[in-house]
């Protein structure tokens, strides 16, 4: 019996420890508090280089019930198609969560394709050399009929752009860990093109060209801080 009461003694103190540990690494800090507010329609210029956005493009609504629960995982997305002289387009899309960054994973485009019916391929990742470093890009196929729609995006946690899945979940963890709630951001651009090749080296040009086109402190939120090398 006094064996038995000193056992439950000891698993009572075990889980109030526990819980106490959980609660101590359980992140309080949001890190989208801490910054200047982002506005993603302002942050992303409607003109630079050779690219403007596309009037003839009607940006595509999606029904009530669709925009309450985007709403509800992200704080902004931004749609847009640009063009340029040479009759490129490129469609780009931003989803922002300044508190959701875990939640990014359900628009990646993986996900996003798959469940309007396209078949994905071609899944490789790539190391996008720009001006400022080399971003860490992922790169797919989309087919569904005749439409071949090559893909590239990456996704920023925090202060860092990181390949998505197990480095996405690492740099969530590590800013856990010291009590912060990073903010995510996940940025695609694609092209309908049946010259896949092409269409990736448009993408590339596309990339480097907006880069170069926002404020120091945009590009910051967009691709975080990386090495040059």
């Amino acid at each position: 019996m006094k064996k038995s009461m000193i056992t439950s003694f000891f698993l009572g103190v075990l889980m109030i420890f526990s819980a106490a540990l959980t609660l101590a690494l359980t992140p309080t800090e949001k890190m989208a508090d801490l910054q200047e507010k982002i506005n993603l329609d302002v942050m992303i210029p409607s003109q630079f280089a050779d690219w403007k956005i596309d009037q003839s493009i009607t940006p595509l609504q999606v029904d009530a019930d669709t925009q309450v629960k985007l709403d509800k995982l992200y704080n902004q997305i931004l749609a847009r198609t640009y063009i340029n002289s040479h009759g490129n387009r490129i469609m780009l899309s931003i989803a922002y969560g300044g508190d959701r960054g875990d939640n990014l994973s359900l628009h990646k485009p993986e996900v996003c394709y798959y469940v309007q019916g396209f078949e994905i391929s071609n899944n490789s990742f790539k190391q996008l050399n720009t001006d400022y470093g080399f971003l860490p890009t992922k790169r797919l196929l989309a087919v569904k009929g005749n439409r071949n729609e090559p893909i590239t995006y990456w996704v920023t946690v925090g202060d860092k752009a990181v390949l998505p899945g197990v480095e996405q979940k690492m740099q969530q963890l590590k800013y856990g860990l010291t009590g912060k709630i990073p903010d995510g951001m996940l940025v695609r651009v694609s092209s309908v093109d049946q010259d896949t090749d092409n269409a990736y080296k448009v993408q590339d040009f596309f990339i480097r060209d907006l880069l170069l086109a926002v404020q120091n402190k945009d590009r910051l939120r967009l691709i975080g801080v990386f090495k040059t090398a």
